[in-house]
């Protein structure tokens, strides 16, 4: 299918989007899970969205890196209670979505920054289309990944990143979903 382009007169195929959206691919909407308080909004917001339009909520966790150097058999020790921590928090997080229905649910745990982490796991997936942060409910500001992101710059990212308000409610999120 061709379409005609914004500048007029000619025709131009739109790169690889009407073939993406076949049975073989799934879109995915990324989630950062932490123990903050607006990770639960991003997740409501990914599984509303996933249950009406289709596709998969992907929930990544990431260990960052301690400033702390000790001793071999103490780092491991905290990395594995690190990793216990995390798959606790992504359990719980797929349970929250699993009230919302049949949702397809990947889980993905990796080690460094956070910022490091999604950018990585962006370029392995090709399938994620969607990146979905909650800002904090602060006066501070939106949150240091917020923060972060958005000061990359508009094109950090081949996907596009939704920042749902910490101050939303839920049922407000299943209206716009």
């Amino acid at each position: 299918m061709t379409t005609s382009g914004c500048t007029g007169g000619g025709q131009s195929r739109l790169p690889d989007t009407e073939d993406r959206y076949t049975d073989e691919y799934k879109r995915k909407f990324l989630v950062i899970v932490d123990d903050s308080q607006e990770c639960a909004k991003a997740v409501t917001f990914a599984a509303l969205r996933v249950r009406r339009t289709g596709g998969t909520v992907v929930l990544l966790s990431v260990i960052e890196p301690d400033d702390h150097h000790h001793w071999l058999g103490v780092e491991e020790i905290m990395r594995a209670e690190a990793w216990s921590a995390l798959e606790t928090l992504q359990a719980r997080q797929a349970a929250r979505i699993a009230a919302f229905g049949s949702i397809k649910v990947e889980k993905v745990i990796k080690e460094g920054s956070k910022v490091d982490a999604i950018e990585a796991l962006i370029a392995e997936d090709p399938d994620i289309a969607i990146l979905v942060l909650a800002a904090a409910d602060s006066a501070e500001g939106p949150g240091p990944l917020v923060s972060s992101i958005a000061a990359r710059g508009a094109n950090a990212f081949r996907v596009p990143v939704t920042v749902v308000p910490g101050t939303i409610s839920d049922s407000d999120l299943a209206a716009l979903c």
